[in-house]
């Protein structure tokens, strides 16, 4: 192989590499972005992280905490159970959250997260 044939052969390696980078292959990391996505105020970014029938639900979630200064803390998400292309994920610690003031713990272990799988990414599809 000539130098040319080889720069190219990396760069299209490498440019396949950071497309799957972005993917969420576990489901643990869906629930994680998806969690980021609302202390990061990233609608775009919650839209890929949410199957289409929770996307609704998923903005209304995103929309209340605006204006109001939000953090993760100790968040650990683990994986609870499967069937086939399901998957429930749980998650400890909590949203910080700040108003005027005033701060607030939403404790992250109170909600089950259902999720689906599309296309080979695991999406937040709603919680119990």
């Amino acid at each position: 192989m000539n130098s040319k044939t080889t720069v190219l052969a990396v760069l299209l390696l490498l440019i396949t590499l950071s497309a799957c980078a972005g993917r969420n292959t576990q489901p643990e990391q869906a629930v994680e972005a998806y969690l980021n996505a609302i202390v990061e105020a990233k609608l775009d970014k919650i839209t890929t992280v949410s199957c289409a029938e929770w996307e609704e639900d998923a903005w209304l979630e995103l929309d209340s905490f605006q204006g109001v200064e939000v953090s993760l803390v100790d968040m650990q998400c683990t994986q609870t159970g499967s069937d086939g292309d399901t998957a429930l994920v749980t998650c400890s610690g909590h949203f910080l959250t700040s108003y005027d003031g005033e701060a607030m713990e939403i404790d992250l272990s109170t909600r089950q997260y259902e999720l689906v799988q599309q296309n080979g990414d695991w999406l937040v599809c709603g919680y119990r």
